[in-house]
C-alpha cells in the first residue's frame, strides 16, 4: 500500500517529502543539543550525529570549522524563503 502511493509520487514530491524528513531530523539533533555551544561546537556535534561511521573526522571537522561566505546565502535562509513561497 505505502509502496504503490511512492511509486505514483513525481520525482518532486519524492525529494519534498526526503527533505521535510531532513528538516524535521536536523530539528530534532539541534533542540537536542546542550545550549551554550559555540558555533563550531554545536555544528561538529550535529555532523557526528547525522554522519558519524559515514563520514572521516577530519570532515566533520571540516563542517564544524567551515563558515559561510557574506555574499552568499545561508541555507537556511534559502530553505525559508522557498517555504515562504508556498
Amino acid at each position: 500500500m505505502v509502496d504503490e502511493r511512492y511509486r505514483r509520487m513525481s520525482p518532486e514530491e519524492r525529494v519534498r517529502i526526503a527533505a521535510s524528513m531532513y528538516d524535521t531530523a536536523r530539528a530534532i539533533v539541534l533542540s537536542s543539543l546542550p545550549p551554550g555551544l559555540s558555533r563550531r561546537e554545536r555544528r561538529l556535534a550535529f555532523a557526528r550525529r547525522f554522519y558519524e561511521g559515514e563520514l572521516p573526522e577530519a570532515a566533520l571537522i571540516a563542517y564544524a570549522e567551515w563558515t559561510e561566505p557574506q555574499d552568499v546565502p545561508a541555507v537556511d535562509t534559502l530553505l525559508n524563503a522557498e517555504r515562504e513561497r508556498k
